[in-house]
């Protein structure tokens, strides 16, 4: 809940001019629902993928105030966030409200985002193990084979969004080779491999290269960098390296 729609159009126009000089990286910006349609006119063309922050997993009808998935197609949206850390602890959203979301969203043909990630009380009790595959087994229940390798997973720890602290990188790469596990074990080891699982937890371009080199961390989930075109497009650069 960011920014206005000068300043939207003025951050996605400078993402795409510096994303041309970004070969294998890939791109996508979510901005807040009242702004898709402005920031999509400047990346449409573009490396630069469109994404939405949230839907509802009614196809329509009178639900006053939610957005439905065939709504963000409408816009060209590719990407949709479900979960994230601030929906579930600040909004209340459950597993189950989550699960009802990923698979709308893949019905519709978007690619969820789907986030999980332990509260500091959690990891401070050793919770942490439990708490993603609790939240894993919920928020991605029902899946084919085929609908969890079109879903990219996000691991973000909470006490590490908006802090300033960020999770070591062999932390975090405990978490993510967790979640291939489970991925691997209902699956098998080929979906496990496709399935892209990201780290979002106050990653900045200082820290973003050594994140990533991280075998089980095939990309980054920004927050607050993402406000600012030279953090986002650093974190970019160290997806590259």
């Amino acid at each position: 809940m960011n920014l206005d729609r000068t300043a939207a159009v003025q951050l996605a126009q400078a993402v795409v001019n510096a994303a041309k000089d970004l070969d294998n990286v890939d791109l996508a910006i979510c901005p807040p629902f009242v702004y898709l349609d402005a920031v999509r006119q400047v990346v449409a063309g573009s490396k630069i993928a469109l994404g939405a922050q949230d839907m509802y997993h009614e196809a329509n009808g009178a639900f006053t105030g939610e957005i439905s998935a065939s709504m963000l197609c409408d816009l060209k949206c590719r990407y949709v966030i479900l979960g994230h850390s601030e929906r579930r602890h600040v909004l209340g959203e459950t597993d189950e409200a989550i699960n009802r979301k990923v698979a709308a969203a893949l019905a519709a043909g978007l690619t969820p985002i789907v986030c999980v990630g332990e509260l500091l009380s959690e990891r401070e009790s050793g919770k942490t193990n439990e708490v993603i595959q609790r939240q894993f087994e919920q928020s991605l229940k029902g899946l084919t084979a085929e609908q969890m390798t079109k879903t990219v997973i996000a691991y973000e720890p909470v006490w590490a969004i908006g802090t300033g602290k960020v999770a070591t990188p062999q932390q975090a790469e405990d978490v993510h080779l967790q979640l291939r596990s489970l991925i691997a074990k209902r699956y098998n080891s080929q979906v496990a491999e496709q399935v892209c699982i990201q780290y979002g937890g106050s990653v900045k371009p200082e820290n973003a290269a050594e994140l990533l080199r991280q075998p089980d961390i095939d990309g980054a989930l920004v927050g607050g960098a993402s406000l600012k075109a030279d953090q986002f497009l650093g974190i970019a650069a160290g997806a590259k390296k």
